[in-house]
């Protein structure tokens, strides 16, 4: 991968010859656009007043707090023992993008759009390589300082050097990023580069090239960084909570893409070492707005006073967006978990209908494949043209491939299925596991141990049955509970067996599918490989769908890719759920209706409603 100098500064001369060059390279038929998108699809026309979605009237103040539903790079779900969330070193922060401006914003109603923030507009070279950003000269830093093309470049290329290794893989395709003069960022990309490259560049955080000339950027810290976006890292105490004050006085607040966004004077988020700890926060009052992920608690336990006088309201949303994947990721960098078929016959000893019925009060359905609930997921035979992809791999993948894409089997529900365990004992024979002295021997001739690799006490209970099962096929399986810290590290060492994961992808994905299933990111530290994928027929189709010149020939090719990755039996499926379940405290006022391609439900686009808020605190 290319590297780029961290303190690239272009020189007067120097910058002429390059404004020159890159002046040349956008004269065919380039125009000036106000946004962008995967295949140049928009829907708001330049000067739109704001995004149809937001409420422009929504009164700013009060507090929003809640605990992470999300994360990104080194983020923990429980903890945080640092302010940079960009790197791989450490825990980093919730929330800390709310502190930073990027490019373009995502507009939340389109698959893929973006429009201008700290780059007014973009120009775009004919062969789609050379993107030319216009910076607003409004845009400042908190402390008051111009955010310049010098700003974004010395960002993007110190990312692309020093990032995490998901922000180093994906920007592969970014050959170099420079300052023309402090209003022109110009970003040249790689031929045959991802379509998605472009808008992962555009939303990176923007950093101060001034702020850190004395400091080391890849590293952990506790001070707060110099931001630019609608809020600062307020109060915070490491490992418990972080809160972010709005800045009153920020200069994007009336941009089109923010307006009737970032209602809150305060944002907060709490965080717990455990679910059923963090329950009883709620409903102490102690956070205000909690996305339930456990469908045992949704179905048992919002019966305390609060709910009952109407103090705390529960609402079930649509959750339209891919679900994508979530399972117990095998680590197939260890010798005993290279064969499919020993991959396979641990898939077989997980009853989900019995965990769904029994533990999960059958809120789930079966997640199959990396594209579910989207229609890049692959169903029934192939089509002509994922054959016409498929056909030159014929002989190197297997046979099922050109059928009926792999699900996991559906279990009687009695929690052993005896049927599903006899075809797992043969699967795992055949493989050369044998049987000795009453234990599952690996291929290797060793005895066959997996361990479970855990942060959360909730998912023991899951894991549990599982391990049962295992146990009736000869193989010793222990869950290993650990703290969050102690997770990380060996999440990012890949020094585990078997850990829980969960990702899901855009509809219309490119480059973000090489840090999950690229042979080049099965050996970065820290990548979201997990299982360790390392074959050339998945990264030719990956490029395969980098390469889809239309929608449709995307979705062939996406599907084709699908086939392949679950024929591999790369992890054991578990569930997802097409529902946003939402309970909080009646403070708060949102949108009629919620876009379709939102992330996070809250905290952008809701509001306090003081009315509420004087009525709730008096009873």
């Amino acid at each position: 991968m290319a590297q780029l100098n961290r303190r690239h500064v272009l020189g007067l001369g120097i910058g002429a010859i390059a404004a020159s060059r890159f002046s040349r390279a956008l004269a065919q038929g380039a125009s000036e656009a106000h946004g962008m998108s995967a295949f140049g699809d928009l829907k708001y026309p330049e000067g739109f007043p704001h995004f149809d979605y937001v409420n422009v009237k929504a009164p700013k103040g009060g507090m929003f707090s809640t605990i992470p539903s999300v994360k990104a790079y080194n983020q923990s779900y429980q903890t945080f023992n640092s302010l940079n969330a960009y790197v791989l070193k450490g825990d980093g922060a919730q929330g800390m993008g709310l502190t930073f401006t990027s490019l373009m914003a995502r507009a939340a109603d389109e698959p893929d759009a973006m429009y201008g923030l700290a780059a007014r507009s973009v120009q775009i070279s004919a062969d789609g390589l050379t993107y030319r950003f216009i910076m607003r000269p409004e845009a400042r830093f908190h402390d008051g300082s111009k955010l310049t093309a010098k700003d974004a470049a010395w960002s993007l290329t110190t990312l692309k050097e020093k990032g995490h290794g998901n922000i180093v893989t994906q920007m592969r395709d970014v050959v170099k990023a420079e300052a023309i003069d402090d209003a022109t960022l110009v970003v040249t990309f790689a031929e045959k580069r991802g379509r998605d490259v472009p808008l992962f560049v555009a939303s990176m955080p923007i950093f101060s090239q001034a702020y850190y000339a004395g400091r080391v950027f890849d590293e952990t810290t506790l001070e707060t960084p110099l931001g630019s976006g609608p809020y600062k890292v307020g109060r915070f105490e490491v490992g418990r909570f972080i809160e972010f004050d709005r800045v009153k006085d920020w200069w994007g607040a009336n941009l089109p893409v923010c307006r009737g966004l970032y209602n809150f004077d305060v944002v907060r988020f709490d965080f717990y070492r455990d679910r059923d700890v963090a329950f009883e926060g709620f409903t102490g009052r102690n956070y205000l707005f909690r996305e339930e992920f456990t469908s045992r608690i949704w179905n048992t336990r919002y019966d305390f006073p609060a709910i009952k006088d109407g103090r705390v309201k529960q609402e079930v949303l649509p959750d339209d967006r891919p679900s994508g994947a979530q399972g117990w990721f095998i680590n197939t960098r260890r010798p005993k978990f290279r064969d499919p078929r020993v991959r396979e016959a641990l898939g077989n000893a997980f009853d989900f209908e019995w965990t769904n019925k029994t533990i999960m009060y059958g809120a789930y359905e079966r997640t199959v494949s990396p594209f579910q609930n989207s229609d890049l997921m692959a169903v029934d035979a192939p089509s002509p043209e994922e054959l016409a992809l498929l056909e030159p791999f014929r002989g190197k993948v297997p046979v099922e491939v050109f059928g009926k894409p792999y699900v996991p089997p559906v279990s009687d529900g009695s929690g052993q299925d005896r049927a599903l365990l006899r075809k797992a004992i043969q699967l795992l024979n055949e493989a050369g596991c044998a049987m000795k002295d009453g234990k599952r021997m690996t291929a290797q001739g060793e005895p066959f141990k997996i361990e479970f690799l855990l942060d959360e006490p909730n998912f023991q209970a899951h894991h549990m049955p599982f391990i049962k099962n295992l146990g009736t096929l000869g193989i010793e399986a222990t869950l290993r509970l650990v703290d969050p810290v102690q997770e990380q590290a060996r999440r990012n060492d890949f020094d585990f067996d078997m850990i829980i994961e969960r990702f899901s992808f855009s509809t219309v994905p490119g480059d973000s599918l090489r840090p999950f299933f690229t042979a080049q990111a099965a050996s970065v530290k820290g990548s979201y490989n997990l299982s360790g994928i390392a074959d050339p027929v998945i990264d030719t189709l990956i490029e395969q769908v980098i390469a889809a010149e239309s929608r449709a020939k995307l979705v062939f090719a996406a599907r084709a890719l699908d086939r392949v990755i679950r024929a591999g039996r790369y992890w054991v499926p578990q569930w997802y759920s097409s529902k946003h379940r939402l309970a909080y405290w009646d403070v708060f006022g949102h949108p009629a209706e919620l876009p379709k391609y939102l992330d996070m439900i809250a905290p952008d686009l809701w509001w306090a409603e003081a009315n509420k808020t004087a009525t709730e605190q008096a009873k």
